[in-house]
């Protein structure tokens, strides 16, 4: 994707601000440790707050599921769920607001603003998934449905989804680098695995920022033989230190590094416009990248953590079309419900390898067996086909 550097500016890594579509304007989150003050008391009563407790035994739950138009806020508690660190409030495929980052004992929220219509509450990896929620009234803004417009909005959606990605890339990489000054193995790789999805969701837009012999994507994300070794450096030689050496030894630099390169990122992707085309093309980079590197075990060659990759790209490729999914009903409506009925099968599949025993939230790969592969294979090629057309379509609209 080509984009265009705005100035630089730090980002409160410990929240997220997520740009709607038609008045959904911002979905912004922090979190805190423990709980002394219940998110019962929180809600207060008050029709535009909302409680979410995540338990072990019942899942995600919320106190209410109709709210009236307008600013909400979620109060969410993970109360004893190894299973789940995270909700997310979603308008058909599109993320309108989220909290990430909740292990169990942690307190978090997130306000947005919302028209009225269907949403869901999805926390991935609880015994309910998936909870509807109504908004009801008048909504916040009628907006301009104009295609033009309507990629315009997509466009920015997707800036400040990139943005609160990277955020939390910043966050988890500090944490990781932290982990790594240490002497807890254990914990130096959950650390890594916790960081690697926010990288994973927006990689093309890091791939963007290379000019000559400078290579963003490299110093982040190059696996062993894609770069002299002398030059190796980032995600995955921490990876073979934590995982296949099992050790912390000499990891500390690569640590450092990594963050002022995630910094380096954030400071690029701040203030970035888009194409719509830039979109398209870049979920269909993500796709490309999971069958070419996830399909075949090549990306988390030591901690075999690829589902968890997978996933990832998956989110972050559907969250480019959901971006233009509004200005594309428009546009082609018979290809827009083949592509979300495509993503919507992939993302059923993925979520079938969830599981609490490992701290990746997923199986891992090498208990995967052939069958399960090329189900995985199909199923993204089903999305790839009709996606690649998407490009040409918001290019010449």
């Amino acid at each position: 994707m080509s984009s265009r550097p705005g100035r630089p500016t730090r980002l409160l890594v410990a929240a997220t601000c997520l740009l709607g579509l038609g008045g959904a304007l911002t979905a912004c989150g922090g979190s805190t440790h423990g709980h002394s003050t219940s998110s019962a008391k929180a809600a207060g009563g008050d029709p535009r707050k909302a409680v979410v407790d995540i338990t072990a035994a019942d899942g995600c739950s919320v106190n209410t599921r109709s709210f009236p138009a307008g600013a909400l806020t979620f109060n969410v508690t993970n109360k004893d769920a190894t299973a789940v660190s995270e909700v997310e409030l979603q308008s058909g495929a599109r993320i309108v607001g989220e909290k990430e980052n909740l292990p169990p004992g942690f307190s978090g929220s997130f306000s947005v603003n919302v028209d009225a219509g269907s949403y869901t509450l999805y926390c991935p990896g609880a015994q309910q998934e998936n909870t509807p929620l109504t908004v009801t009234g008048k909504s916040a803004s009628g907006g301009d449905t104009a295609t033009g417009t309507l990629l315009t909005q997509g466009t920015k959606q997707y800036a400040t989804y990139v943005t609160g990605q990277v955020g939390y890339l910043v966050q988890t990489s500090e944490a990781l680098d932290k982990a790594l000054q240490g002497t807890d193995l254990a914990a130096a790789q959950q650390a890594y695995m916790k960081a690697r999805p926010y990288y994973e969701k927006i990689e093309p837009v890091a791939e963007s920022f290379t000019v000559g012999k400078d290579n963003l994507d490299a110093d982040i994300d190059a696996r062993t033989g894609d770069v002299p070794a002398a030059q190796w450096e980032g995600f995955h030689r921490i990876e073979q230190g934590l995982f296949q050496d099992k050790s912390l030894k000499d990891l500390t630099g690569y640590g450092s590094g990594l963050v002022a390169n995630v910094k380096k990122l954030q400071t690029l992707t701040t203030g970035l416009a888009y194409k719509p085309f830039e979109l398209a093309n870049g979920a269909q980079e993500l796709l490309d990248e999971v069958a070419s590197s996830k399909i075949t075990g090549e990306e988390e060659r030591y901690s075999h953590i690829d589902l968890l990759d997978f996933q990832a790209n998956d989110e972050g490729a559907e969250q480019a079309f959901a971006s233009l999914q509004p200005a594309l009903t428009k546009i082609d409506p018979q290809l827009t419900r083949t592509i979300a009925t495509a993503f919507g099968s992939l993302d059923k599949l993925v979520d079938s390898y969830r599981t609490g025993s490992n701290a990746s939230g997923f199986q891992l790969y090498t208990t995967l067996n052939d069958t399960d592969k090329h189900k995985l294979a199909a199923a993204v090629k089903a999305v790839q086909e009709p996606l690649s057309q998407v490009a040409g379509k918001v290019a010449n609209s």
